[in-house]
């Protein structure tokens, strides 16, 4: 509203007796009288008691006296004056005075906007009273400040997903085979068993016999034991061996089957596998790779906390985008992009790295491109990562998506201010602080000039710890969650199932079957958490009991009983346990100091004698009504 002061008429006056040059005068004096107060109150509102306005709103006068240059007025008509005619001309004179000299002023009429004090939630803004030292990134384009931003944010939903199996795996999961199957469907097996047998033909012509779903998970069944027992490296001919070996290998299957279907397992069409290569380096497994990816999601959410790294399937054969990672314990292998769950290491997105493009073009901003592809569909959530993706502009694209971000930072970013890379006069254990709107970071020194520089999206506080180190809670955040994807990489590899090979598309397919396996055990763990409550090696026991669920059926169709003893025996314990029981005759044993006497079972001219009697009956019986044959290991 505009200030304005109001001009008092004295009502003793006698306006007829008044000249112009008197009244203009006049004027003048009161203006000037009212000096200070048109200085001090020039905010308030024009009221005075027992008058009204002329006119509906406050105009601003033009007057010629010293310090009272575009003064705001009110023009006030006493309600007692009743003059004559005269006086009528002269105050309608004094009011086109007062009118002609608006149109000068009204375009410096400062605007004042109004203040709700119910403000949004979103609004935010600075500290009020606090001066702000600001800093300014190295390439010019964001002002940092020392002190954090006053939010009034209401908290977002951290999480928008119910963590844990999803309903689709709820429904699905009967026991721990039904739970492997959610991540090798139908779909994947259908593909698996075609190009199989599709390159068995070939390779092996007619000798070839085609697989089925039965013979396919056999194989599966064994490759997981193998890991089981941690004989990645140990030769295959070494767990077929009657002595070193394991009897549930010969049990299943001959060492000349595994080895024929270790040779003849396909995933493309070899025919049309060299078309497809010319723009997909991934062609030879890329169906079965997708259709998995694509289960993933399916089965589990993820909690609060995820985490994007990446990883190295080991692997020293000819592969196209092969990669050299020397912090990796393998050093050589086909590198993998994951999305992992921080707290369970649930692989819940994976996309494998196949080099550069056919145009050999290095890609920009790949860090960014990769985490958003990884955390796709997601919402909600917080998102842990190295200095290989972090940056201001992913953070800003992640909270577009509704998603934080808290990850280390390279010193060479451009996004950083100076301030925060000097080392020099800072002490150990100390810490410092920048912030935007939207985004946090910190340099922490951990000892003299040495510091390490963290992003954060999630935290808007300057928040250290209190224990010795005194490290800032971003930092504390950071290395609660990042090793999501780094554990999946030691449970994988702790048991195993790769097998020595130079087909890289084999060595994929291996790693499939070992984060297969993980994922669930996870899922059986969240679904059944009274499983085998308190044993500390559960996995172990979870792959046994996979591994032995797989083979058992192929088990059951053995026609051949293998020369193996111990194979023998767990083959028939096997078929006999899936077998309905049938009455048998056992065997009679001697009477030792029996009477020999007629057996009951043959007619009577016959007259045989025998000593021998029946132990469920106790007839006496001769030989040839004792039809069960027992080998030699048997007996």
């Amino acid at each position: 509203m505009q200030a304005g002061v109001c001009l008092r008429q004295d009502t003793e006056t006698t306006l007829p007796e008044l000249t112009e040059q008197h009244r203009i005068r006049q004027k003048e004096e009161e203006l000037s009288g009212l000096e200070s107060e048109l200085m001090a109150e020039s905010e308030t509102e024009c009221a005075a008691p027992g008058l009204h306005t002329l006119e509906p709103e406050c105009v601003t006068a033009h007057s010629g006296v010293s310090g009272l240059h575009h003064t705001h007025t009110s023009v006030i008509k006493t309600e007692t004056d009743q003059g004559s005619d005269e006086d009528q001309a002269l105050e309608e004179s004094d009011q086109a005075e007062i009118e002609e000299d608006v149109s000068e002023d009204e375009d410096y009429v400062e605007y004042v906007p109004e203040h709700d004090e119910d403000t949004s939630d979103e609004e935010v803004g600075l500290n009020e009273g606090e001066q702000q030292e600001a800093f300014v990134s190295r390439n010019g384009k964001i002002a940092w400040s020392e002190i954090p931003y006053k939010t009034r944010v209401r908290a977002q939903a951290r999480n928008i997903m119910t963590p844990g199996p999803t309903r689709f795996a709820m429904s699905h999961v009967q026991d721990i085979k039904t739970a492997f199957e959610l991540f090798i469907p139908q779909s994947i097996q259908t593909i698996l068993i075609e190009m199989t047998n599709l390159e068995g033909r070939k390779v092996f012509g007619n000798s070839w016999k085609d697989i089925n779903k039965t013979s396919l998970d056999a194989y599966f069944g064994l490759l997981l034991l193998a890991g089981v027992y941690r004989s990645s490296h140990e030769s295959t001919a070494s767990l077929w061996d009657a002595e070193t070996g394991r009897s549930i290998f010969c049990a299943t299957m001959s060492l000349g089957t595994f080895k024929v279907l270790s040779r003849a397992i396909c995933f493309h069409n070899r025919e049309t596998r060299v078309a497809h290569r010319a723009h997909d380096k991934l062609a030879p497994i890329r169906e079965v790779w997708d259709k998995w990816v694509e289960r993933l999601p399916c089965v589990y959410n993820p909690g609060p906390e995820v985490t994007v790294d990446e990883r190295l399937v080991p692997f020293r054969g000819r592969c196209p985008f092969r990669q050299y990672i020397p912090s990796k314990p393998g050093k050589y292998g086909i590198k993998i992009w994951a999305a992992c769950d921080a707290r369970t290491s649930y692989a819940w997105n994976m996309q494998v790295y196949t080099g550069k493009s056919a145009s050999g073009v290095s890609e920009k901003n790949q860090g960014m491109r990769v985490v958003l592809d990884m955390t796709e569909g997601l919402r909600g959530h917080n998102i842990t990562c190295d200095n290989f993706f972090t940056s201001y502009d992913l953070g800003q694209e992640l909270l577009k998506k509704n998603l934080t971000m808290v990850g280390t930072v390279r010193k060479n970013k451009p996004e950083l201010p100076s301030a925060l890379l000097d080392t020099k006069d800072r002490a150990p254990l100390s810490s410092k602080f920048a912030f935007t709107e939207t985004t946090t970071t910190v340099s922490y020194c951990p000892k003299k000039r040495k510091n390490v520089i963290l992003m954060s999206t999630l935290h808007k506080k300057a928040a250290v710890s209190s224990r010795e180190h005194k490290k800032p809670d971003i930092i504390l955040d950071y290395n609660r969650n990042k090793g999501g994807v780094d554990n999946l990489d030691k449970v994988t590899g702790t048991y195993t199932c790769k097998r020595m090979t130079a087909r890289w598309p084999l060595a994929v397919f291996y790693n499939i079957l070992d984060v297969s396996a993980y994922n669930a055990f996870v899922v059986w763990n969240e679904i059944n958490p009274g499983w085998n409550n308190g044993k500390l090696y559960k996995r172990r026991l979870f792959l046994q009991e996979l591994g032995r669920a797989l083979v058992n059926p192929h088990i059951e169709q053995r026609r051949y009983v293998p020369r193996n003893p111990g194979s023998a025996n767990l083959v028939r314990e096997v078929q006999a346990a899936t077998t309905p029981a049938t009455p048998t005759k056992a065997k009679p044993e001697d009477a030792k100091g029996g009477k020999r006497k007629r057996c009951q079972s043959c007619p009577s001219n016959k007259d045989r004698k025998t000593s021998t009697i029946c132990h469920t009956c106790k007839r006496y019986i001769c030989g040839e009504h004792s039809r069960v044959v027992r080998c030699d290991w048997c007996m």
